[in-house]
C-alpha cells in the first residue's frame, strides 16, 4: 500500500511540475549562446531476473545505449525569442530540468537535482543502498535481525536459516528448522533439534544422529559421556546409571558377592547344601566337598570312586580299600606302595609288609606267609645250601652243559670258558683276530699272520717273518718262513710272498730268461710299443728305431722335404721336373710326364712320351710327337690326331708329283748335280735347294735353334714358361729354375741351399717362400752356438756349436750337419 501510494504521489507531481515549467522557465530576450540536441553514448544499466536472492532475484546488467544531449553553441539571433531560463532546456514545447550528471537510477527533477528510484542513491542514482538502508535514496534504515537480508527497494527481512518474524527476530518453532523454518526435525527420544541445522541435542542416555540409539555398554548420562562403574558383570541404568546387579553379587557397583548362605538375585535366597558343601552364589549349586555327592551333598562317594564331586577313579589294587576323601590306598596283608600294586620289598612280608624274612643267599619269602622261595643254585628251607657240581638252576633241577673244561654257573648254568674258547658251551674258538679269555684281547700279527687263541702267538703267511709277522722275507727268499731261494736269471728279486720272478725291463718268462717279443717292452714285456710304419722298438726302453723315411718319436711323419732314407740322413738329389723333392724311403726323383733320368733331367726319347716315357708315340707321316701328353704336330700337308690324313691342296698334289720325279736325298737342281745344305733333319727342294726346316730350327741351312723364348715350326710360337725358366726349343717343354716345378714353371718348390759356417760370428737365413717380404731376413748372433736346441727366428732347432755345414730347407727348420 505505501509503495503504490508513493508512485501516485510522485506521479503526479511530475505532471504538475511539467505543466509548471512551461508556464515558468522561459525567458523573451536574445541571445547570442544556445544548447542543440545530438545523440549521446553512455553505459545503461538494467535488471533482469537472476538466482541472487539477496537482491529479491533481481541483478544489473550493462550495455551500450544513446539518449539525447545537449550541448552549447553560438549563433546570431536576428529575431526576439523567448528561451528556457538557465538550469533549464527546451524539450519539445516545455523547459525541462537539465542535470549535469545523468540520472542513472532516476529522473531529473530539477537542476542538477535527480529523483532517485526506491534502492539507489548517490547524487546521480548510481550507488545501490548497502545491506543496512532501503528506498529512495536509501534514506530508510533496515531494521532486519541475526543476520537477515534487508531489501533495498521494499525494506522487507529476508531471514536467514532458523529465524522467522518481519524482522527475524525469533527463532524457528519447536519442531522446524532451517530456511523459512521448513524443515521439519527427526530428533527423537525428546531430544531437540538445532533451528539453523537441524542437529539433535540427544536427552540424557541416547546417542545416535537422532537420538535413536540407548548409550553402548558402559556409558551412560548426558551425550553418553559418563563412566558406568558397575563391576561383575552388573548393567547401569542409561540415565542415571544406577546399577543392576546380576544373581550373586550385591552392593552400589555390583562389587560384593552374596554372603555365605545366601543366593540368587538380591542375596536373596538361602542355601541347602550339607556336609560342608559351598553353595554357588548366582544359582545355589552345591560344591560338595571331596567324598560327598548328590543336590545337597549329602550322599557318599560310591566305591571306586572318591574325590571332589566323586570325579575320580580309585586305582587301589589286589582288593584294596580307597578313602572316600583322599583316595589314600589301605592295603591287604603281603601288599605295599601308593596303590598296593607292589610287593612287599624284598627281606619283609605281612600286613603292611611289616615282617622280616629268614631265607639266605639272596632268597625271597612269599609277601603274605614269610615262605622261602631260593634263589636258582640254592636248596633248602631257609635256602643256606648250594647245587651240587653239573647241577643249576632253581631247586638245582637242571643239569651243565659246557664243554672243553669250562665252569658252569649253579644260577643259571652259564659257561666260564677257558682262554681260547667262547661261545653258550664254550665250544667256539676265538675267531680270527681275536685271543685269551672271553676272547677279548686283538692279536697285533700283521700282514695276514694268524694268532693263538691261548697265548695270541703270530703265525706268520707266506713272504713274511718277525714277532708280528711285520718284516719281508730277505732279498732272494720267499714262501713259508722264508725258506724257499729264488730262482731268477734278470730279474730285480722276486716275490717274497709266490716267489714270481720281477724281470727287468726287456726280459719276461717264468725265470726271466726271454727276451720281449716284437712290439713289446718294459719290464716282464708288459707295454705295448707305440712305434708306427714298420718301426722297431727297443725292449728295454721302447724307444722306436724308424724304418728308412720316417722320423718322429713315433716314427710317425714321413722325412723332412729333401731328406730321405734311414734316419732321414741321405739328401736327395736335385730333381728337376719331378712332383717334389725325392721319394722319402728310395731317395728317387718322381719325373713329371715327358721326362725321365735320375734327376728327371732327361726329355722323352722320340717316339715315347708320358709318365715315365712309357707310351709310344702315334704320329705318323714325320709328324713330331709331344713328349709329355703324345699330342702329334703333323707336317706340312698331313692332318689328324696322328697325322694320317692326307691334305690335298694344289700344293700337296704338286709336291707328290715332284716327289715322282724328285732327285735323290741330299742333291737338287739339273740331273739333280747340286748338294743340299739343309742341316738338322731338314728337307731339301730337288729342284731349288731350298730347306724346310723341322720343328725347332730356323735359318737358310736350319742351322739355327729357335731363338730364347720361341720354339716349333718356324719358330713362331712362344714359349709360355715362367721364372726365368727355358723351354725346349722343338716342343714347347719347359725347363724350370731351381725352386720352380710345374709345367709352366709356375708352382714353388723346395730348395736346398748349402753353405758352410766358419767364423764365430754366424749368419743365419730362413729360406721364405719367393716374394714373402721376409725373403732376405737375417739374424747375427756374435756368440757362439750352445750346445743342445735353443728356438731362433722361424721357429727352427738349432743344436750343435762347432763349424759344421747347415742345409736350410724352404718352408721347415734349419738342421745341422756333419
Amino acid at each position: 500500500f505505501s509503495l503504490s501510494l508513493s508512485l501516485s504521489l510522485s506521479l503526479s507531481l511530475s505532471l504538475t511540475l511539467s505543466l509548471s515549467l512551461t508556464r515558468t522557465h522561459t525567458c523573451a530576450h536574445s541571445c547570442c549562446c544556445y544548447k542543440e540536441s545530438y545523440a549521446h553514448q553512455y553505459d545503461q544499466v538494467y535488471y533482469t531476473s537472476c538466482t541472487d536472492i539477496l537482491n529479491w532475484f533481481k541483478c544489473t546488467r550493462q550495455r551500450v545505449s544513446y539518449r539525447i544531449a545537449y550541448r552549447s553553441g553560438q549563433k546570431v539571433m536576428y529575431r526576439r525569442k523567448s528561451q528556457c531560463c538557465p538550469g533549464f532546456h527546451e524539450n519539445g514545447d516545455i523547459c525541462a530540468p537539465y542535470c549535469v550528471e545523468s540520472c542513472v537510477h532516476g529522473r531529473c527533477l530539477a537542476p542538477n537535482t535527480c529523483q532517485c528510484e526506491p534502492g539507489w542513491g548517490g547524487s546521480n542514482c548510481s550507488s545501490a543502498c548497502d545491506s543496512n538502508h532501503w528506498g529512495p535514496h536509501c534514506s530508510s534504515r533496515c531494521q532486519c535481525q541475526n543476520e537477515a537480508l534487508c531489501n533495498p527497494i521494499t525494506g522487507a527481512c529476508v531471514c536467514s536459516p532458523g529465524y522467522r518474524g518481519w524482522r527475524c527476530e525469533s527463532h524457528c518453532d519447536e519442531g522446524t528448522y532451517g530456511n523459512g523454518c521448513q524443515q521439519k526435525c527427526q530428533c527423537q527420544n525428546g531430544a531437540t533439534c538445532h533451528h539453523v541445522t537441524g542437529e539433535c541435542k540427544c536427552s540424557p542416555g541416547y546417542t545416535g544422529a537422532f537420538c535413536e540409539r540407548l548409550c553402548p555398554p558402559g556409558k551412560h548420562g548426558q551425550q553418553c559421556e559418563e563412566r558406568c562403574p558397575c563391576q561383575n558383570g552388573g548393567v547401569c541404568h542409561h540415565v542415571t546409571g544406577d546399577c543392576s546387579c546380576p544373581a550373586g553379587w550385591t552392593g552400589s557397583v555390583c562389587g560384593q558377592p552374596c554372603p555365605e548362605g545366601r543366593f540368587g538375585l538380591n542375596c536373596s535366597q538361602e542355601c541347602q547344601c550339607h556336609n560342608n558343601g559351598l553353595c554357588l552364589s548366582t544359582t545355589g549349586q552345591c560344591l560338595c566337598s571331596p567324598g560327598y555327592m548328590g543336590d545337597r551333598c549329602q550322599e557318599e562317594c560310591p566305591v571306586g570312586s572318591y574325590g571332589s564331586g566323586c570325579s575320580q577313579t580309585c586305582r587301589c589294587e589286589n582288593n584294596s580299600n580307597c578313602h572316600p576323601m583322599s583316595g589314600e590306598c589301605t592295603c591287604q596283608p603281603g601288599w605295599a606302595g601308593l596303590y598296593c600294586n607292589e610287593t612287599c620289598t624284598p627281606g619283609f612280608y605281612g600286613k603292611s609288609c611289616s615282617e622280616v624274612c629268614q631265607c639266605q643267599n639272596g632268597a625271597d619269602c612269599h609277601s603274605v606267609s614269610g615262605e622261602c622261595i631260593c634263589a636258582p643254585g640254592f636248596m633248602g628251607p631257609r635256602c643256606s645250601v648250594s647245587c651240587p657240581a653239573g647241577k643249576f638252576g632253581a631247586n638245582c633241577s637242571s643239569s651243565c652243559k659246557c664243554q672243553n673244561k669250562a665252569e658252569c654257573s649253579p644260577a643259571d648254568g652259564s659257561c666260564f670258558c677257558k682262554p681260547g674258547w667262547h661261545g653258550v658251551d664254550c665250544g667256539i674258538r676265538c675267531p680270527s683276530g681275536t685271543w685269551g679269555l672271553g676272547c677279548n684281547l686283538t692279536c697285533n700279527c700283521a700282514n695276514g699272520g694268524a694268532c693263538s687263541a691261548l697265548d695270541g702267538r703270530c703265525s706268520c703267511a707266506p713272504g713274511w717273518r718277525g714277532d708280528r709277522c711285520q718284516l719281508r722275507c730277505q732279498e732272494g727268499t720267499y714262501g713259508l718262513n722264508c725258506k724257499e731261494r729264488c730262482d731268477c736269471s734278470h730279474a730285480a728279486g722276486c716275490h717274497h710272498s709266490t716267489g714270481h720272478c720281477r724281470c727287468l725291463a726287456g726280459w719276461t718268462g717264468i725265470h726271466c730268461d726271454s727276451v720281449c717279443t716284437e712290439g713289446r717292452w718294459g719290464p716282464n714285456c708288459s707295454l705295448p710299443c707305440s712305434c708306427m710304419n714298420g718301426a722297431s722298438c727297443s725292449p728295454d726302453e721302447g724307444t722306436c728305431e724308424c724304418a728308412p723315411g720316417f722320423r718322429g718319436t713315433n716314427c710317425q711323419r714321413i722325412c723332412s722335404p729333401g731328406y730321405f732314407g734311414h734316419r732321414c740322413s741321405q739328401t736327395c738329389p736335385q730333381c728337376v721336373h719331378s712332383n717334389g723333392p725325392c721319394h722319402h724311403i728310395m731317395g728317387q726323383c718322381d719325373c713329371l710326364p715327358g721326362f725321365r733320368g735320375t734327376l728327371c733331367n732327361e726329355v722323352c726319347p722320340g717316339g715315347r712320351f708320358g709318365k715315365h716315357c712309357a707310351w709310344s708315340c702315334s704320329c705318323t707321316n714325320n709328324g713330331t710327337c709331344n713328349p709329355i701328353d703324345g699330342s702329334c704336330q703333323c707336317y706340312p700337308g698331313w692332318i689328324g690326331s696322328d697325322c694320317s690324313q692326307l691334305f690335298l691342296s694344289e700344293l700337296t698334289l704338286a709336291l707328290a708329283f715332284s716327289y715322282l720325279i724328285c732327285c735323290p736325298l741330299g742333291f737338287h737342281g739339273k740331273d739333280c748335280s747340286q748338294t743340299c745344305w739343309c742341316q738338322n733333319g731338314a728337307d731339301c727342294d730337288h729342284i731349288s735347294g731350298k730347306c724346310s726346316c723341322r720343328s725347332g730350327f730356323m735359318g737358310q741351312n736350319c742351322e739355327q735353334k729357335c731363338p730364347h723364348r720361341s720354339y716349333g715350326y718356324g719358330c713362331r710360337q712362344l714359349c709360355d714358361c715362367l721364372n726365368n725358366s727355358t723351354c725346349d726349343h722343338m716342343t714347347g717343354t719347359c725347363y724350370c729354375s731351381p725352386g720352380w716345378k710345374g709345367v709352366r714353371c709356375d708352382q714353388g718348390q723346395d730348395v736346398v741351399v748349402f753353405f758352410h759356417i766358419k767364423t764365430i760370428n754366424l749368419l743365419f737365413f730362413l729360406a721364405c717362400p719367393r716374394g714373402d717380404p721376409r725373403e732376405t731376413a737375417t739374424r747375427e748372433d756374435p756368440t757362439p752356438l750352445p750346445k743342445g736346441a735353443k728356438d731362433y727366428p722361424g721357429g727352427c732347432n738349432l743344436p750343435g756349436s762347432e763349424p759344421k755345414d747347415v742345409v736350410v730347407i724352404w718352408g721347415s727348420c734349419i738342421y745341422f750337419r756333419a
